[in-house]
């Protein structure tokens, strides 16, 4: 009878694992407003996606949450450091989902990357497509 016990707790785990494995693979952070392309004007409303996580303010530790950073006209930073800090990289550690921002005239690029609870990366990277947006004069 022990034995049972331990070949079902040991099937268990393994579903649950490959449960845990399925979530992480269909993680994904996206814009939803504006679009690719999207003619704004100089103050404008982003409204961040997600889906597979749950956000959470930074501090947060448990499995499967982030909170969002957007990246404006930059690069994804190194990805094993934390997120930095600028007006590069903007920092929503208490869990937000949108903000509203101003910029100056011209194309724009914008991206989202999430991150844990001290700002790192997740390994693998959850981070949306890189959009572009043009601000009128």
């Amino acid at each position: 009878m022990r034995g049972y016990r331990v070949i079902f707790i040991m099937f268990f785990l393994l579903c649950c694992n490959g449960l845990s494995l399925a979530a992480e693979t269909s993680t994904k952070v996206f814009i939803i407003q504006p679009k690719n392309g999207e003619i704004v004007d100089k103050t404008f409303e982003v409204i961040f996606g997600i889906e597979g996580m749950t956000l959470a303010p930074a501090g947060t530790y448990e499995n499967n949450t982030g909170h969002h950073h957007l990246i404006i006209d930059a690069e994804l930073p190194a990805l094993s450091l934390p997120i930095p800090a600028s007006e590069n990289y903007v920092h929503f550690g208490k869990g937000q989902d949108r903000t509203v921002l101003t910029l100056g005239p011209g194309k724009h690029s914008l991206q989202l990357l999430l991150g844990d609870g001290n700002h790192v990366p997740h390994q693998p990277p959850v981070a949306s497509k890189k959009i572009e947006v043009v601000v009128k004069p």
